[in-house]
């Protein structure tokens, strides 16, 4: 393995993975988290046990207060994370619990009294002990960086006043602060935390459920037999394996662990370069994060977030996502031709027939998920619909049937994943709080785009900058959230579609998974590759580089996120497709069909015109001459001519070549 050092945060997830608790921690956990999801099915069914319906407010104060409890379980006070659990990290496990039903237990009689602006004493005392477990619970899960904004924004009302514009506010004593944080539905308890209450629950339920019953595996050997035999087919099946996996984990460091562990040596084994295989997965476990149906904890917040179905973020996700994986595809396949790499061999490969007939019940499952959400509408049911499904299925399973010990695994690690969630946007809800306290969104929205000058280039520019900086010290739920209340209001006031601007600072969050200098994605790779992992890094950078352009793409023309007439919707997609095609091939040196550009000045000169090509093929808008966009991306084909024909006369003469040999 490379000496060079990996980041800490790294060896951490990969401890996490192979974390397994015992004894009162795991039954504690398994208990409570079970008794979690039980009240969320009766909260999201309207089951009424008990015989009355729940507040939400009450409902959101009980699983705080649950999975806050667990997070001091689960991370230790260094922020580590372990299963050795000393005695006072349990000593806040009970605090936590009676806190949480102190304001579950008054939620009904707060929201009455409007105790969000004028608190009792105790209220006061509580919100105050309350907001200390919350800065902790996010230091622990979230890391010092996360700890230090969320610090910063919290206490920001107690001196706003007296910060120049354009960050001036309303100034508010502390004693009146931190009881709006956490009793009022504009802060901790806000749009994130009901998005986690209402969606984002189900579904890691059921990307839990769904790995823990083989899931994964299955969609691991499907990508295997549908693509494992074609040229470069190990980097290919990390492609679809990793898509798969991502989409379910919403992690990008946990599926580099999970399917790298088995891509990655297949990869250097079929020809690969170590640096090369790490980045290939890098590239396909982030995208996963940005695949439908499931993809992570932020789209849900979104879907809140935006007051809209969770199946119009995931339709909008899919255009981007599809031409972010064709790319890595086609690097994929055009470095495989250029190294001549072959595929996996036959035997190597599950028989598709096969794979289909053992994992029919995935198919199954997804295509109920799908059908619920789609047809019915039943978004924050239809996972657990799901779930039940899945259960029941697994248990005619020879393979991957469900012991005791196992399902308490499963549990506990629901547990782990959703305390980290909670602890993470609870803290991050006193920054949206802090805003909504100081009346500052809207003239910081207005000062962005004064400072753009009023150009929409400079504010996206801007927009992308700052979500790479962001998310390279935050979580990618955390990065999204603070910049839905800083950066996206000022986007859409410049005529922004709004779906395209939140989808933009999203994948602009992702970035920096894949990008030097920190890239956690290419380094955990890397790791597993025994790889340079800055070298890893800069090639993942490369092969990702749809991810850098698709979403000025977009933000620029809804149409490729299906937002406007079918006819422009369909042109900008195989406009899109083409250009990205085109791009790939330039940076790769192949263009697939017609041959190699070859080495030399004059073959880097036609990788950068077919770039260029690419480029304009796919341009969201007309802006040459006042040109089109039809006629840019009828430029852009004319000029990809030109590399076209060279990679062809450079294919044609390296085959007569071959042919004069084999005569001699």
């Amino acid at each position: 393995m490379n000496n060079e050092r990996v980041p800490r945060v790294l060896e951490e997830e990969i401890v996490s993975e192979t974390l397994r608790f015992s004894g009162v921690a795991r039954w504690y956990i398994g208990i409570a988290t079970t008794a979690a999801i039980l009240l969320a099915i009766n909260q999201l069914f309207n089951l009424r046990l008990g015989g009355a319906a729940m507040l939400e407010g009450t409902y959101l104060y009980v699983l705080a207060g649950i999975f806050l409890s667990v997070t001091f379980l689960a991370f230790r006070i260094t922020g580590r994370r372990s299963a050795d659990i000393p005695w006072y990290d349990w000593l806040l496990v009970v605090p936590t619990l009676l806190i949480g039903g102190y304001f579950a237990y008054t939620s009904d009689e707060s929201l009455r009294n409007g105790w969000e602006y004028a608190a009792p004493e105790t209220a006061k005392w509580m919100s105050i002990a309350l907001y200390l477990l919350i800065l902790e619970g996010t230091r622990r899960a979230g890391g010092f960086i996360l700890f230090g904004v969320v610090l910063i924004f919290s206490i920001y009302p107690t001196f706003a006043g007296s910060v120049p514009d354009p960050l001036s506010g309303f100034t508010q004593p502390f004693t009146d602060v931190v009881p709006f944080f956490m009793i009022s539905s504009e802060a901790s308890f806000g749009i994130p935390m009901q998005a986690f209450g209402t969606l984002v629950i189900g579904f890691i339920l059921f990307g839990a459920v769904l790995q823990f019953t083989g899931g994964g595996r299955f969609f691991n050997e499907l990508a295997m037999a549908l693509v494992g035999q074609y040229r470069g087919g190990a980097g290919k099946v990390s492609i679809f394996a990793s898509g798969f996996m991502g989409s379910m984990s919403g992690s990008v460091i946990s599926n580099v662990l999970t399917t790298g562990a088995v891509s990655i040596p297949a990869m250097k084994s079929s020809g690969f370069s170590a640096r090369v295989a790490a980045a290939i997965e890098a590239c396909a476990s982030t995208g996963g994060v940005l695949m439908p149906p499931i993809m992570g904890a932020t789209a849900f917040v979104m879907s809140s977030w935006l007051g809209r179905p969770y199946v119009e973020i995931m339709l909008a996700a899919a255009i981007p996502s599809a031409l972010y994986y064709f790319g890595l595809f086609v690097q994929i396949d055009a470095y495989s031709a250029r190294f001549a790499l072959s595929g996996l061999s036959r035997a190597e490969l599950p028989r598709l027939r096969e794979t289909l007939r053992s994992g029919w019940p995935y198919i199954l499952v997804f295509a109920l998920l799908i059908v619920l959400m789609t047809a019915y509408r039943w978004e924050t049911t239809a996972p657990f619909y799901a779930v039940v499904l899945l259960l029941v299925l697994n248990q005619f399973s020879r393979r991957d049937r469900f012991t005791r010990d196992g399902f308490v695994d499963m549990i506990v690690s629901v547990g782990r994943t959703l305390s980290e969630i909670v602890s993470i946007l609870l803290g991050i809800g006193m920054i949206v709080g802090a805003f909504q306290a100081t009346g500052l969104t809207g003239p910081l929205a207005n000062e962005l785009v004064h400072v753009a000058g009023d150009s929409t280039a400079m504010l996206l520019l801007m927009g992308a900058l700052t979500s790479f900086i962001f998310g390279m010290g935050m979580t990618v739920t955390a990065c999204y959230i603070f910049l839905a209340v800083v950066l996206a209001p000022a986007l859409v006031q410049t005529g922004l579609n709004e779906l395209a601007v939140h989808l933009f600072i999203l994948y602009w969050g992702m970035v920096s998974f894949i990008t030097p200098p920190v890239a956690l994605g290419a380094f955990s790779a890397a790791t597993l590759a025994g790889a340079n992992p800055m070298a890893s890094a800069w090639q993942a950078t490369r092969l990702g580089v749809v991810i850098y352009v698709i979403p000025f793409f977009f933000v620029l023309n809804p149409a490729l996120i299906g937002q406007g007439p079918m006819p422009e919707v369909i042109f900008s997609i195989l406009g899109a497709f083409v250009g990205v095609w085109f791009l790939a091939a330039g940076l790769q040196g192949y263009l697939a069909f017609v041959g190699t550009l070859g080495r030399g000045a004059m073959s880097i000169a036609m990788r950068g015109l077919l770039c260029i090509a690419g480029l304009l093929v796919a341009a969201p808008i007309g802006w040459l001459q006042s040109l089109g966009s039809a006629e840019v991306s009828l430029i852009g084909v004319l000029l990809a001519v030109l590399p076209a024909t060279f990679a062809w006369r450079r294919q044609r003469l390296s085959h007569a070549g071959k042919r004069i040999d084999g005569d001699d």
